[in-house]
């Protein structure tokens, strides 16, 4: 299953890219097993993110949402402004 991932802010500095397309093994079928399997493939700071936020197809999302063929998942650090 190809996805598209992108990165946000702190995460892509730290990453040094701004996405990535990849294709996933069988069994990662949650945004939270994806950022699990990117961790494993690298991507160490998608583990010590403190309150990671993601969203699916532009929508927020939980580490339970599912992840499905073509979809595009962000995961970014909480946005604060003033």
């Amino acid at each position: 299953m190809s996805v598209k991932v992108l990165y946000f802010a702190g995460l892509r500095e730290a990453l040094g890219r701004a996405g990535e397309t990849v294709e996933l093994p069988a069994g990662v079928a949650t945004v939270g097993a994806l950022r699990d399997w990117l961790v494993g493939q690298g991507r160490d700071k998608l583990a010590s993110a403190k309150n990671l936020r993601c969203a699916v197809n532009q929508d927020m999302a939980g580490l339970d949402a599912p992840v499905r063929e073509g979809d595009e998942i962000a995961f970014f650090p909480p946005v604060t402004g003033g």
